[in-house]
């Protein structure tokens, strides 16, 4: 499937009309977003790169970090305190390196100033992209869920309503900042800003690393950060059963903010 096939409702190859129900109606603007969605999906998951970085680093960085003495002190066990932040670890991963950098270069070659011009539209194409992130993301949550129990992670149970609804509101906030670099800065740019930041996030951001066992200088600023608001109500939530409304607050606030300035700041073109 091409991108202008996605857009268009699913068109035949070759066609260059909307795919069109057996009643002659166009495609509704949900199947249009349920198709580019899909389409974003496979388009993340084919990519080497990417996977890598969504996939296999996390699973490293849960290995790692169940074999060596940082998270020690936290928690009856290392993977009960290494699982939550390796989750939101994925969900930087994909909603604001893996989005970010394939917004900037859709960017650059022309793509999205296309896309918004066909029926999809702007808002259908943002909300394709978003479909997508939590299409990964739930792929995510299976794979390390299916690696870490056998290592003897034991969540709380009540902690699963509320660990996800973090991770999606953490994805919510990752998008918008995603985009918010992709669409104003150049795609090399993208690709660096959004790589460096989310190893300097990963390592002392406090989303895997809880921020008591980080330098005393950035102890008071990680809590601000997303990472560190996602991180840190990640654990409460599967350690403890209970939401961080501190944590909420700030994932809220980066994603109005981020999402303000992105609407305000995109370029299409």
């Amino acid at each position: 499937m091409t991108r202008d096939s996605a857009a268009l409702g699913s068109a035949p190859a070759g066609s260059t009309h909307p795919a069109r129900p057996l009643g002659g109606a166009p495609a509704s603007l949900l199947r249009r977003i349920v198709l580019q969605g899909r389409y974003e999906t496979i388009t993340m998951l084919r990519n080497g790169e990417q996977l890598i970085l969504a996939i296999v680093l996390p699973l490293l960085a849960m290995v790692g970090l169940t074999v060596t003495p940082l998270l020690d002190g936290f928690g009856a066990s290392r993977i009960n305190v290494a699982v939550p932040g390796i989750l939101a670890l994925c969900a930087m991963s994909t909603a604001f390196t893996g989005q970010g950098i394939s917004t900037g270069f859709d960017r650059r070659y022309g793509v999205l100033r296309f896309l918004s011009t066909t029926p999809l539209g702007r808002t259908g194409l943002i909300a394709g992209k978003v479909l997508a992130v939590l299409a990964v993301l739930a792929l995510q949550v299976l794979v390390v869920t299916a690696v870490a129990l056998p290592l003897g992670w034991q969540p709380d149970p009540q902690g699963w309503a509320p660990g996800l609804g973090l991770l999606v509101l953490g994805a919510a906030a990752f998008t918008a900042l995603g985009l918010l670099v992709a669409g104003t800065v150049r795609p090399e740019a993208t690709l660096a800003i959004t790589n460096l930041l989310w190893i300097l996030l990963g390592a002392l951001g406090g989303i895997v690393i809880p921020a008591e066992r980080l330098p005393a200088a950035l102890q008071a600023v990680v809590h601000f950060l997303p990472s560190g608001a996602l991180g840190a109500g990640m654990r409460e939530a599967f350690l403890a059963g209970s939401v961080n409304p501190a944590s909420v607050l700030v994932l809220l606030l980066w994603t109005a903010i981020a999402g303000g300035a992105a609407t305000r700041w995109f370029k299409w073109n």
